[in-house]
């Protein structure tokens, strides 16, 4: 069973919605992936995208909204690393930490 979904214009889509639908732009590029909770940078950065629409979970419990958060937050995490490494030659040293804090914040085993 699938959680109830509203198409909602984008100034009613408050912080902490999560979407219902992957939000893409014109040329089909994921903005947001689907389950990403709305933060105030993310839609700050949609306003300036000018999207005017998007699809958000209807009611979600806070165990869902929590679980969310933290995916969210690990995500963004996640991407963070490259940016962090982005000097580092491969084989280094660095690329051998690199890989074990992307495993790890994949959630698996180091």
């Amino acid at each position: 069973m699938t959680a109830p979904e509203r198409e909602v214009r984008l100034e009613q889509a408050g912080e902490g919605a999560v979407l219902a639908r992957a939000l893409t732009d014109e040329h089909g590029a994921v903005l947001l992936a689907q389950g990403a909770v709305l933060s105030s940078a993310s839609l700050a950065a949609l306003r300036r995208r000018q999207v005017g629409y998007c699809w958000i979970v209807a009611d979600v419990p806070d165990d869902v909204m929590a679980r969310a958060q933290a995916d969210a937050a690990r995500q963004q995490q996640l991407a963070r690393l490259p940016i962090l490494f982005r000097g580092t030659p491969p084989g280094a040293a660095g690329a051998g930490l690199l890989a074990l804090l992307q495993r790890y914040r994949q959630g698996e085993d180091a």
